[in-house]
């Protein structure tokens, strides 16, 4: 009852990554979200190994918790039907499919919905939008991260240009999307109308390009791979230990002294070559090899932990289980269980309305005759959209 979007209703047509993790932060939060997958269901599904113990890929079981779940084929006057009395008291659509898709089922928001459900916030979530020379082309997170420039500045001479290894682009589309929604509703709020709100995974990943895009800007040099390293800033690196490897990012004059002190590198304090972070910058090569030899014989953990207590931001580079394992994970609360099921909260936490985790992600069409007794549908009604395929149930 405390949660900052109580009582808020959201019809959900999305699938893969960006808009169900929008949903999912938007259930966390208190909003109602009814899920409505195609007759092959959510695409991520079927995205394994791994399945955890009650079945469900990983992936979707990343994406879905709190939601409901029912089945619709939205190119029929059936499936129709069933949207249009879930879109009745809704407050937010959230669609992914090709631009033009909702439009040739008659379900566009200019075209139908907006004067239907003048409150209605209608979110599309696409690859490129609806025009210009890409428009309407299908987006995946990895051609976005190549056409957009973020592999070519990720990566070493060795690798080449590389993929960020999350998919970056649809995170934070999700992101964007759920942005964009709460900041139509509470404009909603002031107007008494609704609108149309619009993620692209091409904005999101074109955004992403800071500082390079500046630095293209300002200087007219396309930016190189440097690995690890920053492009703006010295000492800003991966460095190897006796144990493993960690991350030094130093911002400022005082942290470079301190850093320097604390790992008997002194002498550098008064050469010129380090004086200041431009001329860090370069000459840092001769600073990365400075900096390996004095902690060469050092182990990561307690250099990290000496050095951050010390006002030098530093981290062991931790593999997954190690960073999920990690005290500081349980402090804040960062995995959601319930029953067999784990997960990752959200990042944001509200003080006064705080969000709660839902139910674990659910099986495909599971809420299906729940959701079509609350919206009315008498038995007969629904056997009727179950035989005809509209409404289609889960094999047994």
């Amino acid at each position: 009852m405390n949660a900052a979007l109580h009582g808020l209703k959201v019809v959900d047509l999305t699938r893969v990554l960006a808009g169900p993790l929008c949903t999912q932060m938007l259930a966390d939060h208190g909003a109602r979200v009814v899920k409505v997958e195609p007759p092959g269901g959510d695409e991520t599904r079927q995205l394994g190994p791994p399945f955890d113990l009650d079945g469900h890929a990983a992936y979707f079981s990343a994406l879905n918790r709190g939601k409901r779940s029912i089945s619709l084929d939205l190119s029929t006057p059936g499936g129709q039907e069933v949207l249009h009395r879930l879109l009745a008291d809704a407050d937010v659509l959230i669609e992914n499919f090709l631009p033009g898709t909702m439009e040739r089922w008659g379900l566009g928001y200019e075209q139908a919905l907006a004067a239907a459900y003048p409150r209605l916030v209608y979110c599309s979530v696409t690859g490129f939008g609806a025009d210009g020379p890409l428009g309407g082309l299908p987006g995946y997170d990895a051609v976005l991260q190549a056409l957009c420039g973020v592999m070519s500045i990720n990566g070493d001479a060795a690798t080449g240009a590389t993929r960020v290894g999350i998919p970056v682009v649809d995170h934070l589309t999700g992101y964007v999307a759920l942005s964009a929604i709460l900041m139509a509703l509470l404009a909603r709020g002031l107007s008494g109308r609704g609108q149309r709100v619009e993620a692209t995974l091409y904005d999101t990943a074109l955004s992403l390009l800071l500082p390079h895009a500046s630095n293209w800007f300002a200087s007219q040099q396309s930016p190189a791979l440097l690995g690890s390293a920053h492009p703006n800033i010295a000492p800003y690196d991966k460095f190897r230990a006796r144990d493993g490897e960690l991350f030094i990012g130093i911002l400022n004059d005082g942290q470079f002294r301190r850093f320097c002190s604390h790992v008997g590198l002194e002498a550098l304090l008064a050469d010129a070559r380090f004086a200041s972070n431009t001329a860090r910058l370069a000459h840092r090569a001769a600073l990365r090899a400075a900096i390996e030899a004095a902690i060469a014989g050092r182990d990561c953990g307690p250099l990290c932990d000496a050095l951050m207590r010390s006002g030098v931001p530093a981290g062991p580079v931790l593999s997954v289980p190690q960073a999920l394992a990690h005290p500081h994970c349980a402090h804040r609360q960062m995995l959601v269980r319930a029953g067999s099921y784990t997960g990752l909260r959200a990042p944001m936490r509200l003080a006064g309305t705080p969000g709660a985790p839902g139910a674990p992600p659910p099986a495909f069409a599971q809420h299906a005759g729940e959701v079509l007794g609350e919206l009315g549908f008498t038995d007969p009604q629904r056997e009727a959209l179950h035989a005809s395929g509209a409404v289609p149930l889960p094999a047994h």
